[in-house]
């Protein structure tokens, strides 16, 4: 028998990305050139995305999807396992996927599960909305956990942050949040980072720096907010997710701003870059610089001396989401905020 076109084979036939296809089959934004050349590719391939709909609401395959930005983060490591651990409990599957932060390869693992009618998802995601809101349309039941996607287009930079931050105290966001119908499951950042930053100025310090990634929107709009205007702008420095990068990310900052008191680093790898650059540069913690990292993970309490920390339930988080994702079918479930905890370390001391 002919082997069934995928949506895969539309795109490399099309010269489009997988994405592409799938909102131009789903209804879409898309150019009216790359619009019909992807439905003539479809139409010569004999390419039937109506089918997948239905596929998704009769014929279930069991279990569920999990994406993550990277399986070497031991938050994500974390995570995971409350996924596994509820799913397992439910008698169902997980099919573990790695997107590497890239919202292409993200679009191309949810082209795969839609084909194999995989219709419930958990995923941090690393693309925006116009990434997502096909596989929704779809029928995909979809839970974020940890962040949100972007909105596809902002009418203002940090929009997006502002809106999360109003949806974790509980307040209507203004008209141009995110239209995508899906809960989620994330930690109250605001108050996490709010609480780091009194500590630190509570200890004398006036210079507090900001080591992000992405995803860290709302972290960085946190902090923004808790350091009060006008911000420093030369303090609030970003990583592209890599280890590499969030090293040179923070080894940049403490040889830029020798003034600086005190870090906040947005994840643990961006902790992790921390504790080693400034081992490199011989600045002593906490006695030059002091260090707050989001994410309580084991390797916290093992450096010298032992990393402050502002800690998320990580492994709570994934067994919620899996949570919500089960019961799929009924009422459209609530998103979950879970709290967060200042745990207070040796790697902070008073601004000298």
């Amino acid at each position: 028998m002919e082997k069934r076109a995928t949506i895969k084979d539309v795109a490399e036939a099309a010269g489009v990305g997988v994405a592409t296809v799938s909102r131009v089959l789903s209804g879409g934004s898309a150019s009216p050139r790359t619009r019909d050349r992807v439905l003539a590719v479809a139409a010569q391939l004999d390419y039937r995305p109506s089918a997948l709909g239905r596929n998704l609401r009769q014929r279930r395959t069991g279990g569920m999807g999990l994406f993550v930005p990277d399986l070497t983060d031991t938050f994500y490591g974390q995570l995971a396992e409350g996924v596994l651990a509820c799913a397992r409990s439910a008698g169902e599957p997980v099919l573990l996927g790695s997107t590497g932060g890239d919202p292409e390869q993200e679009s191309e693992l949810i082209g795969m599960l839609l084909e194999q009618s995989v219709d419930r998802l958990i995923a941090v995601p690393s693309g925006d909305a116009d990434t997502w809101a096909p596989a929704i349309r779809a029928g995909m039941t979809v839970v974020f956990a940890d962040r949100l996607p972007s909105p596809a287009v902002q009418d203002e930079p940090g929009a997006a942050a502002v809106d999360d931050l109003m949806f974790l105290d509980g307040l209507p966001a203004a008209p141009r949040v995110r239209p995508l119908d899906a809960p989620s499951v994330v930690a109250d950042d605001r108050a996490g980072i709010r609480t780091a930053v009194r500590y630190l100025r509570g200890l004398g310090h006036k210079r507090i720096a900001f080591l992000g990634g992405p995803g860290h929107d709302r972290r960085v709009a946190a902090f923004r907010e808790a350091v009060g205007a006008p911000v420093d702008e030369e303090l609030v420095v970003f990583g592209t997710g890599s280890r590499d990068s969030a090293y040179a990310a923070a080894s940049g900052l403490f040889q830029s701003r020798p003034d600086l008191s005190a870090v906040v680093a947005g994840g643990n790898v961006l902790g992790e870059a921390a504790v080693l650059a400034a081992r490199e540069l011989d600045l002593r913690v906490p006695r030059d610089v002091s260090l707050v990292m989001y994410d309580d993970v084991p390797w916290a309490e093992l450096c010298a001396p032992p990393l402050t920390v502002i800690a998320q339930p990580g492994r709570d988080m994934g067994y919620r989401a899996a949570e919500l994702v089960l019961r799929s079918g009924g009422r459209r479930p609530r998103s979950v905020v879970l709290p967060t905890e200042l745990i207070i370390r040796g790697s902070c001391g008073p601004h000298r």
